[in-house]
């Protein structure tokens, strides 16, 4: 046994991780999901077979390599030194202790590392541009190198973020702004390698993602909370194995574009007993744009979404308008959807995207929608192109909306029209 186990054997058996003590702050039993029976067969066998991520019962906390928790003092290095000292002990809990505040440039975590805020602990991260180096990420759909996420992971197994603290990126307002995807297009129109994509040092400027762990397997990220986020704030992308329980992001209206959980061309996906609030989709679905979509094509597939609360002002699960490499096997249940949200499904695509989202599914989903329960339209944004995208099959079933006194509303809206 490697010490993975699938999320059935934990949810049955509560089995518990490495028999080496843990610090008192850190809890020795193995991560618990609690997920109620979903009415899809297909939707429990996703649930049971997306591998939680177990990590040994070792405590590092970053007190230890240095940091300090004055609000002030830069701990990007204290924080990376306990990170390797984790990962070269073949893995355990990095730990931010409860009670402070710790300054801090970009994380990148590493296979076996689980990163462990205690309640009341916060990571601020950091106004200084330099603190946050250059990585390989997607930009709403396309390769390149930009500034790193505030948390970042690159080829990791079986990494964590977890605990009851808070991940505050307010900072950062300074330096993560920008939105010049035209750059990046006329860059992969030249046929230019990703890798070659350089945006930092081009003039031109673009957000970096909150929480990316990126080409992973078995992540992990539980009971966090994130504030502030200038653009999508949980975006786990080309990942098998990810669960995400527990978490809250930010419904602040201080930016545009920051949607609470952005999956993109993930496999075996589980979003469950979270907050997610948003300036825009509450959970985007997403697998790449246009040519350097196409050129990756790599799906987003298998995705449960289970007992949430949502409050973002587009959809609640949205899908698109990213999905060149196509998006299938999607269940949603028991949503509660609060305040002004325009859809409870949103689909999106156009002909210059392509793709496909199919076998969609949403059970008791409640809330009350501006304009429609369901949307789906092809021609987004008015792009045009060769490559028609292909809808369908969609199940609704045990779901309510309420009418806005005053606003027209439909069911469901094809390329809009009411059907």
């Amino acid at each position: 046994m490697d010490g993975r186990f699938t999320r059935r054997q934990l949810i049955k058996g509560g089995l518990a991780a490495a028999a080496v003590p843990l610090l008192p702050a850190v809890a020795s039993a193995a991560p618990r999901i609690d997920i109620p029976a979903l009415p899809w067969p297909a939707a429990n066998d996703i649930v049971a077979n997306t591998t939680i991520p177990v990590f040994p019962d070792r405590g590092f906390p970053i007190t230890g390599y240095g940091a300090k928790s004055d609000g002030k003092t830069d701990n990007t290095a204290a924080i990376a030194k306990a990170i390797d000292a984790c990962a070269a002990a073949g893995g355990g809990h990095v730990i931010v202790p409860g009670g402070g505040s710790f300054l801090t440039g970009a994380i990148r975590l590493k296979s076996n590392v689980d990163l462990h805020l205690e309640k009341s602990a916060v990571l601020k991260f950091s106004g200084d541009a330099a603190k946050f180096p250059n990585v390989l990420t997607r930009y709403e759909g396309i390769e390149c190198v930009n500034r790193s996420p505030m948390v970042y992971a690159y080829g990791e197994r079986n990494i964590g973020l977890t605990g009851g603290g808070t991940l505050d990126a307010a900072a950062t307002s300074s330096w993560n702004k920008g939105s010049d995807r035209a750059y990046l297009e006329s860059l992969v129109a030249k046929g230019i390698a990703p890798e070659k994509r350089v945006v930092p040092g081009s003039g031109h400027t673009m957000r970096s993602t909150f929480v990316e762990p990126y080409r992973c397997e078995n992540v992990l990220i539980q009971g966090v909370t994130l504030k502030n986020p200038m653009f999508w704030q949980l975006h786990p992308t080309l990942c098998r194995n990810v669960t995400v329980d527990g978490v809250s992001t930010d419904p602040s209206t201080a930016r545009s574009n920051t949607d609470g959980c952005d999956p993109e061309s993930c496999d075996h996906v589980v979003v469950a007993n979270c907050t997610l609030g948003a300036h825009d989709d509450n959970i985007a679905i997403k697998a790449g744009r246009d040519a350097d979509g196409r050129r990756v094509n790599i799906p987003c597939q298998n995705l449960v979404v289970v007992n949430c609360v949502m409050n973002g002002n587009w959809g609640a699960i949205t899908c698109g308008s990213e999905q060149t490499g196509g998006i299938r096997n999607v269940y949603a249940y028991k949503l509660t959807v609060r305040g002004d949200t325009k859809f409870a499904l949103y689909v999106k695509s156009n002909t210059l995207r392509g793709g496909f989202s199919e076998n969609i599914n949403l059970d008791s989903v409640s809330g009350t929608f501006a304009r429609n329960f369901a949307y789906v339209t092809s021609t987004y944004n008015s792009q045009t192109g060769s490559y028609v995208p292909s809808f369908g099959p969609f199940t609704i079933a045990g779901c309510s909306s309420t009418k806005i006194a005053g606003k027209r509303f439909t069911n469901v809206t094809v390329n809009g029209r009411p059907i």
